[in-house]
Order: C-alpha cells, then sequence, then structure tokens
C-alpha cells in the first residue's frame, strides 16, 4: 500500500468517522482504488461489498449478509499485522467507528503515519482532522474538568482518536429544572415517593425510641400565609430528621376551630342579630371547615409529612369531652370560680378578653389630663404645717372616662411629696417632689416650694371627689405608685383598673361599674353620661364636667401604646363583669418550677414566658359569644348561684363526646340535667335552672391539647387519632394525673404563643399533673418583608406562599417550587425576624442550582456502580478515598447535632462548607484523572466511586428533611438500591467508625500542607505542568508520605494525585545539582497522633521545576515520552480496552 493510497484511506475513514454519508460519493476509480487497496492485502469480496455500501451511504450489510459480514471479521482477525491494520479499518466502518483510535494504537506504521499527516495536514491548514468526531449527548453532561484532566475532546484535536476511552461523567439527572416542569416533577415526586402515606408507615414500624412534637393548632379563619409555612416547615424538618434517624414519629396535625374572629368573618355584615346560638355556630363551622380545606392542602403541597386523614380539630365532640374532663379537673381543685372584678373587656366585640388576645397599638393618642381634688380633711401628720389651706392634690390620667368612678387618690409611702404655689395663680398643688420641675415647665409658670414630707405622711388625708358633689375619697399607700410620669399621685378607679381593683380588695373599697357591655355609660354615671361611649363622647363629657368644676388643670394630647382587641383592633376598656376565672396566682409557683425542667430554644425566651406568668394573677376564662365550648354550668333561677361540680362536668362531657356541643343548644336541659345527676348534686328539681350562655375562652381550648391528642406514653402506634380522642374523653373516670401521662418532646410555635398557648397548656397541665405537658419550647420569630417591615395588604408587602410555589400568572413572580420556600425557612434565623422577599427566595434558588450540580457531578460519575458489588473495602481504598469517608463522618456528626438543636440554618452552613471546600475546591479536582482515565474495574477508579457513593448517600440524606423532593429525585437515579424503595424508608446517614483510621487524617493533611506551599509558587499555573520535590528530614512525616507513594519518584502514585503534579520526587533531602531556576520553599507540619500524646513539628522543602514531559494526548496529564505517545497508563488502559 503506497503513500497515495493511504492517504486516500484515511480521508475516506475520517469522512467516515465524522457520520457524514450524504456527503460521500466515489467514483468508479476511487471505488476500484479503495477496493484494490483491500483486495491487495486481502482479497476478499465482502469488503469491497460493506465498503461500497456505506460509500454509497446505504446501510452497511442487510440481514442476508450479515454471516458473510461475521465471517469476513472472523478472517481478517488471523490475519498477520499488516492486515490487522486492514481489520482495524474494515472493523471501525462495519460497526465500531469510534474505536478506531485504539484500534490503531496496536498498529504502530499505520499509527505512526496517521500522526505524522495530522500535524502535516495541520501546518498547511488541510481540514483531515480538522474536527472532532461527535458523541452522544450522555456521555457528555456536566463537567469541566481543569488541566490536566481528560476532557471531551476539541475540533481538530488527536484527543478525539481517545475519546470514547475516557470514561465521562453521564447521567439522566436533570441538570436544572424550572417552571411547569419543576412543578410537575415535585408533585410527580410526592406521588411515586409515597408522601401521602409516610407518615402512617412509620407509624406502623418497630421503633425503640419515639419522638413526639405537639402541633399547636393554627387558627381556622383564613387562608395560608408565609408565617404557616415557616411554622409547619420548621416542625417538619425535625420531623423528618427524627424519622430518617430511626424515631416513630407522633405528630397530628390540629386546628383551632372556636372563637370571635372564625364567628365574625362567617357573620360578616349580617352580625348575630336575629339568629340563634345554633344558626351562629353553623355558619361559623362551615367557614372554619373551608378555612382548614384551604391550609391543608397547602400545608400537604409544601411536603409537610403527617396523617392529613386524621387531624385534631377543636370543634369535634371527642375532643371537648378531654377539654372539659381537664376542666373538672381544675374546678375539683378549686382552681375554677365565678368572681366579679375587672376584666379586659372589648366593646366592639361584646366579650371578655384574656391577656393572650390583647395587642398593644403603640399610637394610640388620648386625651390627657392634670386634675385636681381638693382637700376636705388634711392628713393628721401634717395638719399643723401654717400655709396648707385649701391644697389640691394633683393627678394625672390619660382615661378621663374613668374620673366618675374614682374611689381613692393613692400614694407612694416611701417618696416624698411637696406642695407647692403656682406663681401665676397662687393656687396650692400636692404632688410628687420629683416631679415638680417637669410640671413647671409644663405649665409654664413657677412653682414655689411651701411644704415637703415624705408619703407616709399623706396616710388619713381626705379629698373631695371633682365632678361629684358630697363625695369623698381617701388618700391611701400603694404600691403600684411610679415616679415615671405624671404626678407621683394616682386616680384610683377599682372598675377600670387592675391595679386598682387590688387596692379596693385590701381597703374594702366600692367596686362601681359605670360602664355597658357596648363601652357606654349607664345611669349609675350620672344623666349628664348617661348612653355616652365612653372612649370619645364620654371623655369629652368628663372633661368639661371637670372644667365646669375649676378641676381641670392642663389637657394634652398623649401618645403612648394601649391595648387592642386583637381581632377587631378596636381599643378595649377594664370593667368588671361576673365572669368565670383560673386562679393562677396559686399555680405561678408550680409553673416556675415545671418550666425549670423544660429546654427553651432560645434561652431568651424563658424571661419572657417568666415575666408574662408573673403578671398574671388571673386567667378570665368565660366570653359572651356562641361559638366556642360551652362552660358547663347552670344557674338557679332565683337566686342565680351556679350549679356545677363533678357530677354535671361529666355527664356533660359524655353527651359532647356522643353528640358534639351543639347538644347544649339542641337537647332539652332535662337532658343535661337528668334526675340521677341531680340526685348526686343535692339540687333541686330541673325546672329550677337554666343553662349557662358563656363559652370557654379558645386559650382553654388550645391548652386543653395535652390531653386531647398526646397518647399515654405514645403506646398506641397504630391507633387511629379520633379512637384515641374517644378513649381520653370516654374514659372520665381515669384521673388526668398520672406519671404515666406523657410529655411531647417538643411545642414549636411564633413568640407571640409566650402569653397564648405556651402559657396555657403550661397552667392547665400543672395544674392537673403537676409537671408542664412538653420537655422543650422552641420560639422562633415572625416571618416579615425584606425591609423588617411587618407584612400588611395596605403596604402591599404580603408575600403569599401559593405565588411563591406556582409564580404569579403575570409571570411577575417565578414558580419557585415547594423546596425553595423549605430552603428559605431552613437559612433564616427563625430564633428572630425572618425577612422573605425576592432577594431571599432567588438566593435559596441559587443555593439548589449549586447543590443539584454538585450532586449532579456525584451521580454521573456513578452510572453503573454497584456499591453492593463493586466496592471497595475501607482499609483498600486510596488514603483520599479514606481521608474523604473521614471528613463525611465529621460532617453527618455535625449536622446531626444540628438538626437535634432545631438549628437547620447550621445544616445548611455546614453543607455549603462541605461541598465548597471539601468537594468542590479540593477532592472533585483531585480525583476527575483516576475517575475518567483508569481503567474501569480498576481499585483506583472503584475506590474512588465507593467514596462517591457514600458521600452522594451522605449528602443526600442530610438534606432530605429540608428538601424532601430533591432527595427523593436523587435517590430514584442513584445507584445500589432497588427501585421501589425511597430515600426516607430507607435511614439516616450511614457513617462507620472504621473511617477513623489512626495516621490517615495526618497523612492526607500533611500532603495538603506540601500542597499548597507548592501551589503559591506558581499562582494562576496548571500544577500538572511542573514536577514537585518535596524533601523531609527521616521521621513521621516523611514516613506519613512513603505511605502515599512508595517509590522515590512517580507520576501516578497517591501523593502525585493530590498534588496533581506531572512528576513528585520524595527524598529525604534536596538535591545538591537542582536548576538555578528552580523555585524553592520551606515549611512546618505540626503532626498530632493518639490525641495528643504523639507530637511532632515536621520541617520540610519543596522544590518545583517545569515538566520536561509531553503531553498524553489522552489524559492530558504530561506524563508522555513524547507528545505523539500516551504516556504509560493510557498505553495500557488502551490496549487492554482493545
Amino acid at each position: 500500500m503506497n503513500c497515495q493510497n493511504l492517504f486516500f484511506l484515511i480521508k475516506f475513514y475520517v469522512m467516515l468517522w465524522r457520520r457524514n454519508f450524504n456527503s460521500i460519493r466515489l467514483s468508479d476509480k476511487q471505488q476500484r482504488t479503495l477496493a484494490g487497496n483491500m483486495d491487495e492485502i486481502c482479497p476478499n469480496r465482502d469488503t469491497v461489498v460493506v465498503l461500497c455500501a456505506i460509500s454509497s451511504g446505504r446501510n452497511i450489510v442487510n440481514q442476508k449478509d450479515e454471516a458473510k459480514h461475521d465471517n469476513t471479521l472472523t478472517k481478517l482477525s488471523s490475519k498477520p499485522t499488516q492486515t490487522r491494520s486492514v481489520f482495524s479499518f474494515y472493523f471501525i466502518l462495519s460497526s465500531e467507528l469510534p474505536r478506531l483510535s485504539m484500534l490503531l494504537t496496536r498498529v504502530s506504521p499505520v499509527y505512526q503515519t496517521l500522526a505524522r499527516w495530522g500535524r502535516r495536514s495541520q501546518r498547511g491548514g488541510g481540514l483531515l482532522l480538522s474536527r472532532a468526531v461527535g458523541c452522544s449527548s450522555s456521555r457528555c453532561h456536566g463537567v469541566s474538568p481543569g488541566e490536566g484532566s481528560a476532557q471531551p475532546a476539541e475540533a481538530g484535536s488527536a484527543h478525539a482518536m481517545y475519546r470514547d476511552t475516557v470514561l465521562l461523567p453521564r447521567t439522566e439527572f436533570p441538570m436544572k429544572l424550572t417552571g411547569q416542569k419543576l412543578l410537575d416533577r415535585e408533585l410527580q415526586i410526592q406521588q411515586e415517593c409515597g408522601f401521602a402515606e409516610l407518615y402512617s408507615w412509620q407509624r406502623e414500624r418497630k421503633a425503640t425510641k419515639k419522638f413526639c412534637l405537639h402541633d399547636g393548632p393554627p387558627y381556622a379563619n383564613g387562608d395560608p400565609h408565609v408565617g404557616h409555612a415557616l411554622n409547619k416547615i420548621l416542625k417538619d424538618i425535625r420531623n423528618r430528621f427524627e424519622m430518617l434517624r430511626g424515631c416513630q414519629v407522633h405528630y397530628i396535625p390540629g386546628w383551632d376551630c372556636h372563637g370571635l374572629p372564625i364567628e365574625l368573618k362567617a357573620l360578616g355584615e349580617l352580625g348575630t342579630s336575629g339568629l340563634s346560638p345554633l344558626e351562629i355556630r353553623q355558619k361559623a363551622r362551615e367557614f372554619a371547615e373551608g378555612a382548614i380545606a384551604r391550609q391543608k392542602a397547602a400545608f400537604q403541597r409544601w411536603g409537610v409529612m403527617a396523617d392529613w386523614e386524621q387531624c385534631y380539630y377543636t370543634f369535634d365532640g371527642a375532643y371537648e369531652a378531654a377539654q372539659l374532663k381537664v376542666f373538672q379537673e381544675m374546678h375539683g381543685k378549686g382552681l375554677v370560680y365565678q368572681d366579679y372584678k375587672p376584666i379586659f373587656w372589648s366593646p366592639s366585640s361584646r366579650t371578655a378578653l384574656a391577656e393572650a388576645e390583647l395587642e398593644y397599638n403603640p399610637e394610640h393618642v388620648s386625651r390627657a389630663i392634670y386634675a385636681t381634688f381638693p382637700l376636705a380633711t388634711l392628713p393628721p401628720k401634717i395638719s399643723s404645717e401654717d400655709g396648707l389651706e385649701n391644697v389640691s392634690v394633683l393627678v394625672w390620667t390619660t382615661q378621663p372616662w374613668t374620673i366618675p368612678a374614682n374611689q381613692a387618690v393613692c400614694y407612694m409611702p416611701n417618696a416624698q411629696y411637696s406642695v407647692v404655689k403656682r406663681a401665676d395663680s397662687s393656687q396650692l398643688l400636692l404632688l410628687a417632689t420629683e416631679r415638680t420641675a417637669s410640671l413647671a415647665a409644663l405649665l409654664g409658670t413657677e412653682l414655689q416650694t411651701v411644704a415637703t414630707f415624705t408619703g407616709s405622711q399623706l396616710e388619713g388625708g381626705i379629698c373631695k371627689h371633682p365632678t361629684i358633689p358630697d363625695k369623698q375619697v381617701p388618700l391611701l399607700p400603694a404600691s403600684h405608685v411610679t415616679m415615671g410620669k405624671g404626678t407621683g399621685l394616682v386616680h384610683t378607679a377599682p372598675a377600670h383598673g387592675m391595679d386598682d381593683y387590688s387596692v379596693a380588695s385590701q381597703f374594702k373599697l366600692p367596686v362601681e361599674c359605670m360602664v355597658d357591655e357596648d363601652g357606654r355609660f349607664t345611669e349609675v354615671a350620672g344623666p349628664k353620661l348617661q348612653n355616652l361611649l365612653v372612649m370619645t363622647e364620654g371623655t369629652d363629657a368628663v372633661i368639661s364636667m371637670l372644667n365646669e368644676s375649676g378641676a381641670l388643670v392642663l389637657e394634652e394630647q398623649c401618645v403612648h401604646s394601649y391595648l387592642y382587641d386583637w381581632r377587631t383592633k378596636q381599643p378595649v376598656v377594664i370593667r368588671p363583669s361576673k365572669q368565670w376565672f383560673i386562679n393562677t396566682a396559686s399555680l405561678k409557683d408550680k409553673a416556675k418550677e415545671a418550666l425549670q425542667k423544660v429546654r427553651v430554644l432560645p434561652e431568651s425566651a424563658r424571661g419572657s414566658l417568666l415575666t408574662m406568668l408573673d403578671r398574671r394573677t388571673y386567667w378570665c376564662i368565660s366570653r359572651q359569644r356562641s361559638w366556642g365550648v360551652p362552660i358547663p354550668v347552670f344557674y338557679h333561677k332565683e337566686s342565680g348561684e351556679p350549679l356545677i361540680n363533678k357530677y354535671t362536668i361529666a355527664h356533660i362531657a359524655k353527651l359532647f363526646k356522643e353528640n358534639g356541643s351543639d347538644c347544649w343548644w339542641e337537647l332539652p336541659i332535662e337532658a343535661l340535667l337528668p334526675p340521677e345527676v341531680l340526685k348526686k348534686s343535692k339540687a333541686g328539681p330541673v325546672s329550677d335552672y337554666v343553662r349557662g350562655e358563656d363559652v370557654l375562652d379558645i386559650w382553654f381550648d388550645s391548652g386543653a391539647s395535652w390531653a386531647a391528642v398526646l397518647e399515654e406514653e405514645m403506646e398506641e402506634a397504630s391507633e387511629e387519632p379520633e379512637s384515641r380522642l374517644s378513649r381520653l374523653a370516654g374514659s372520665l373516670r381515669k384521673p388526668l394525673a398520672t406519671e404515666s401521662d406523657p410529655r411531647a418532646d417538643a411545642y414549636v410555635e411564633g413568640k407571640d404563643q409566650l402569653g397564648g398557648w405556651f402559657q396555657s397548656s403550661l397552667l392547665t397541665s400543672v395544674a392537673v399533673r403537676n409537671k408542664a405537658p412538653y420537655k422543650a419550647l422552641v420560639v422562633h420569630g415572625f416571618a416579615v418583608s425584606e425591609k423588617g417591615e411587618k407584612m400588611s395588604k395596605s403596604l402591599g408587602n404580603v408575600v403569599d406562599p401559593d405565588e411563591i410555589i406556582n409564580g404569579k400568572e403575570d409571570g411577575s413572580v417565578p414558580a419557585y417550587g415547594a423546596d425553595v420556600l423549605r430552603w428559605w425557612v431552613a437559612e433564616s434565623n427563625v430564633f428572630s425576624e425572618v425577612q422573605i422577599g425576592p432577594s431571599a427566595l432567588n438566593s435559596a434558588l441559587d443555593s439548589i442550582s449549586k447543590l443539584r450540580n454538585s450532586l449532579r457531578f456525584l451521580l454521573s460519575n456513578l452510572q453503573g456502580f454497584d456499591q453492593r458489588t463493586q466496592a471497595v473495602e475501607p482499609q483498600q481504598m486510596y488514603y483520599i478515598d479514606q481521608y474523604m469517608l473521614h471528613l463525611l463522618r465529621e460532617y453527618s456528626m455535625k449536622v446531626t447535632d444540628a438538626y437535634s438543636e432545631f438549628d437547620a440554618g447550621r445544616v445548611i452552613r455546614i453543607l455549603q462548607a462541605f461541598i465548597s471546600r471539601d468537594l468542590s475546591s479540593f477532592y472533585f479536582s483531585v480525583i476527575k484523572d483516576r475517575l475518567y482515565c483508569s481503567p474501569e474495574d480498576s481499585l483506583g477508579r472503584r475506590s474512588c466511586q465507593t467514596a462517591l457513593e457514600e458521600i452522594l448517600d451522605g449528602v443526600t440524606r442530610s438534606v432530605a428533611p429540608i428538601l424532601p423532593h430533591l432527595a427523593e429525585e436523587v435517590y430514584l437515579h442513584a445507584p445500589g438500591h432497588d427501585k421501589a424503595e425511597t430515600l426516607f424508608k430507607s435511614g439516616w446517614i450511614k457513617s462507620s467508625s472504621v473511617w477513623r483510621r489512626p495516621g490517615l487524617e495526618e497523612a492526607v493533611e500533611g500532603a495538603c500542607a506540601i500542597r499548597d506551599s507548592f501551589l503559591s509558587l506558581i499562582p494562576g499555573k496548571h500544577a500538572s505542568k511542573y514536577d514537585l520535590t518535596i524533601a523531609i528530614e527521616p521521621g513521621l512525616l516523611f514516613e506519613l508520605m512513603e505511605s502515599l507513594q512508595e517509590e522515590p519518584t512517580s507520576s501516578d502514585s497517591q501523593l502525585a494525585e493530590l498534588m496533581m503534579a506531572a512528576r513528585v520526587n520524595l527524598t529525604s533531602k534536596l538535591p545538591r545539582d537542582l536548576h538555578p531556576d528552580a523555585l524553592l520553599s520551606h515549611g512546618t507540619f505540626l503532626i498530632n497522633l493518639e490525641g495528643g500524646v504523639i507530637r511532632e513539628d515536621s520541617p520540610y522543602s519543596i522544590a518545583v521545576m517545569p515538566t520536561s514531559a509531553a503531553r498524553c494526548p489522552r489524559c492530558r496529564r504530561y506524563t508522555s515520552e513524547s507528545a505523539d505517545c500516551l504516556c504509560p497508563r493510557c498505553q495500557t488502559v488502551v490496549s487492554h480496552a482493545g
């Protein structure tokens, strides 16, 4: 075969390689030349048939010729060397074009000729090798190795010849999912991976450990919002983590279904006018059920794990029965009582409110006044003082409407008081000495001190009432008087102030209520005030009366915090009313003691909870509404005395369990008070009684949830929640205060629940069981806008979680999917206010995309790997692979600790550091050559894949509680497990103590320290172009490096791989004949073994020189003798592949 014919054959081969069959049109002469040369070597007509068929653009062989074709291959394979070169051409042309480069390397004459022609054609601008071979996209996905690693060949490169001998990454796992594809994929994952059945599955499995997170019921009065997302996802992250760890999770979602907000929204503009209690309750129930359905659907879409067919609702009869059991226990202990005392009253809602139902409006504006109470009788201890005739006590108040109800003026016994004389009117005023200067500035006149004395000397003084003639009120000492504002003398109206009521109780003052349920003055206030709204026109009238009587000294506008109804956003008043109360004062000490055994996250929240407990002396639990659990009390028609005891409560609870609380209005009173109950109660005939009309505070509803929902010792794993509620409610003869009653492992709610559900649950549980219902409290902040503002429709900064997931129809908000919402929750510092907006969501999306690409890299390099049969034992793995398993073990322990602390944000920080620092920037860059260019089944490559598989598994499991959709998607593509298996049914990260080998960490980290010194000498340059000499004096460090490279010089040792250098020389000292251009560096590495028992500060030196080796056309490392030759490693791989 002459050179001209060889050139023709090569050209023909390249055209075929390019798959450009349609452009191949050989003339008869060219076909004869091709066939003739083939016949010259192998006179076999089948060869010509096949080649001519290809040249004409037809199929290689038809079915009839297939046997002949196979026979031809068999004959050719037995020919001598020159014939085998033709056989190589024939074989590629027939069936396997991509393997030509591998076969040609075994035919030296042809290969060398091809190489020379390739160089000549490039110099001459020829197009013979001007294009790369196209490869299937499945083998070219997503890897961008650096210099010195095998890469997909570029057009015109000789590397194209070896492309299919390089094991490039390939995977079907998509690099990116957006828009509708993302949404469809998440829903598909939920369906295929059994999200809906996961909770029930884990409840049925056997588990030695249990974890109970008791769900605080969200209010069923509206659509789901980001506050719901923050709370529910935070809980779900912990639940999924505990389930993966093998715990049996107890989590029953619930809803708070009663209360005024639901009633108001359900009735809308209709109000309660003309509607019976049952009609109101029916509308409220329908509204609550609609809100529950919408919220439940959203929680499921967010991936929250629960049995959504078995939730608890505070309007269920079984729940209400369990609640009444708690009420019965507390009433039996004397903790529940009826009294007439001041309570927070909402005129806008026409009902009493508990502290948890109040909110402060910091911008409330009041008409504050300074008014005088003339002294009718001087205190005996100062009556002998001269010049104290016609002294008036000066008071300050922000609620002028309470002046008519005044019963006393209070002072601080230990403070100093003065009688001062106004320079502009000679009026004598009594006030606290330290308030004199500020008052003088306010009045714009000088105040001259006439006399000074202590507060205790005011005892016995009597004042004239400023608006009620002939009424006198005493001067009394009180502990609640302060000097921060006002005059140091406090106007006291026991009917309209909590502190005032305490003074009245101590000194037996009358408590007269002048305000009705609508917030209007009653006839007791007099004809001038009757029927006036106290907060508006009533205040105007009282100020006018004070002005007319000469008692008004000054009026000013005062902006201050004032209590509002949290539902109607209207101001409340304090007025006395006959209500039902819980004596929280007697429970405080027990509650504080119980809290000492409770872990609070963050710890700072404990102080707030204790402060709120101290502030609460009693708890008003009765409400004047229809939508709630009726207080099971009957009143005597004539005396008004209540009939309530363990017999009446137990009977009503039984009826509620069977019929629901609607039966309180549906059944005749004879059914509610049957003869046997009356007999046990020693009461008169049923006709003497009427049923009560008040319902229980909703905080008592939800505060009793521990009794209605938590399983006894969590033993009834497979029992339905409804039957559990029935059992708890039906077992009314059993005392609740038993040691077997469980405590939830955690309650997790927002900081507003410090005065709400956390407190009501604590008080009821301590009252009944002498212990808290929880072992830990997790208190998170509120979701706010990106500017830190409270979300408000009027500000236009409300973020809808549905729009986060599905996007807006106008495209202004993209579809982020549920995992982005979950990442936002996890990444945030939930113990403070949590900001959300486009920046936070885009940041979450970007973080997930980076994580997805890292997981994709791992998946793509594990294609076809089965760890069950191909994994390498840890002791046989490369040191760097073992080291990565060691890092993985440390990573898993850190992540586990963070999840256990409810700190998903720390989990994310640990995850991102592990991926960016340990994987992407270090391990992935080091191993690419071994992954792509080593023999497929070699120990080194399988060792690397073993580590990659463990890393993929560990990282995927570690992020699964936060990103369940992504984790399950990765698991579907991951090798080494049954397709029907899901990640959440296969456990937590499987790390082993075997991965912690003595000396392993020191060996690799010592090599990394040397590597850092090496790379610092060649900044911005490729390490693969340099030879590295490492000189270490005999000692521990030298021995450790010898474990990575046994030979003095190597280009394929583990040490050379770590250094990513062309060649590494390991010696005890630097050679004397170093090239003058060699780059030198010196350093030390501290070896710390056996927990510090063995410590050695080991010095080392390095020398760096550009390598003299050529770049291998296959692996692209500088390890070849010449540019035309493969390196020894690649020659071996290619020859064995052939």
